[in-house]
């Protein structure tokens, strides 16, 4: 759990129950939002070209590991450095997840290859891979990202815990309306869209789909390796086994219901970090009652989103048409 929700539902001495549980939600709603947003937002830029990532889960457990280990490396050897260490491990977190886009761009461009096996093996291979390379780095500590502090003109500790705002999170919250911008006024969005909804006519244009795809699937696994960073360097800070909670493979629903709109994914991510905050929030509001579901919350939104978009008239609607093909 984030130090900073956790602190913003527990330090709620002088403020009435309703009013902390409500601001541990909007911290939650700003903090553990990011992972989620950057995911979905790399999901949302692979699906508009037409093809469906699921290995993001993998991606994004070997990016928390890289950015952790990396940070850890740069710190301990040029102390100096420590201040721009996290950073440089979410620069080679992003490395990361462009490697395994690759590698999955790769694979799903022969031919006869299936996608969605191809994006769950990736995603074992991930996180594999990242349990095995990453046990010498679960006991010692790397510096972390630092947060904004925008909760200074309250007296209250729960206030200002749940304005703590992470540098990523402002960071997506520009990258989400960039996003929304170019897909409809660029001629990289354009072509973008133009490979998702018809590869007849991107290739009567003269653009080969497989680089397009290439290029997109290179762009999602980027922005997923910086959302498993936040994971190892500021949420929860330190570097362990499942630190996602499935969060990448959450992304995708998220993505379904935003309607492949960067925008939607900006609002969709939000309401699942506020999910994600509810129990904590509710267990020190005094609700501590059958507390082990808590947790199950962004699950159960997961499923209720699939359930409520499942609707044969209503499923695809704004989906690119060749993701259907697939």
């Amino acid at each position: 759990m984030n130090p900073d929700v956790a602190d913003a539902a527990a330090q709620s001495v002088g403020l009435p129950p309703v009013a902390a549980v409500l601001f541990a939600l909007i911290g939650g709603a700003i903090s553990l939002s990011t992972p989620y947003l950057f995911v979905s937002l790399g999901e949302c830029i692979t699906e508009r070209s037409g093809r469906v990532n699921l290995g993001l889960e993998g991606t994004m457990i070997l990016g928390a590991f890289a950015s952790y280990a990396v940070a850890y490396q740069v710190a301990t050897a040029n102390p100096p450095l420590t201040p721009v260490a996290p950073w440089i491990g979410v620069l080679v977190a992003g490395l990361v997840g462009v490697g395994m886009g690759f590698l999955h761009a790769y694979l799903c461009s022969k031919d006869r290859v299936n996608h969605i096996a191809v994006g769950i093996a990736l995603m074992i291979f991930g996180v594999g891979l990242a349990i095995y390379l990453g046990k010498p780095y679960i006991q010692p500590k790397a510096p972390h990202l630092q947060a904004l502090s925008l909760g200074g003109w309250s007296t209250y500790a729960a206030i200002q815990s749940a304005f703590k705002i992470n540098g990523l999170f402002l960071l997506g919250l520009v990258l989400a309306p960039t996003l929304a911008w170019a897909f409809t006024n660029t001629r990289w969005g354009m072509i973008l869209r133009m490979a998702g909804e018809s590869t007849d006519a991107s290739r009567a244009l003269g653009y080969s789909v497989n680089n397009v795809r290439m290029i997109a699937t290179c762009a999602g696994g980027f922005l997923a390796g910086i959302g498993g960073s936040f994971l190892s360097l500021y949420n929860p800070g330190i570097w362990a086994e499942g630190l996602s909670r499935g969060q990448g493979l959450m992304a995708v629903a998220l993505v379904i219901f935003a309607r492949w709109n960067p925008l939607y994914c900006l609002f969709a991510s939000l309401m699942f970090g506020a999910a994600e905050a509810l129990g904590p929030a509710l267990q020190n509001a005094g609700l501590s009652r059958g507390y082990q579901l808590y947790a199950a919350v962004p699950a159960l939104l997961t499923l209720i989103i699939m359930i409520a978009t499942s609707s044969s008239k209503r499923t695809l609607a704004g989906a690119p048409a060749e993701l259907s093909v697939n």
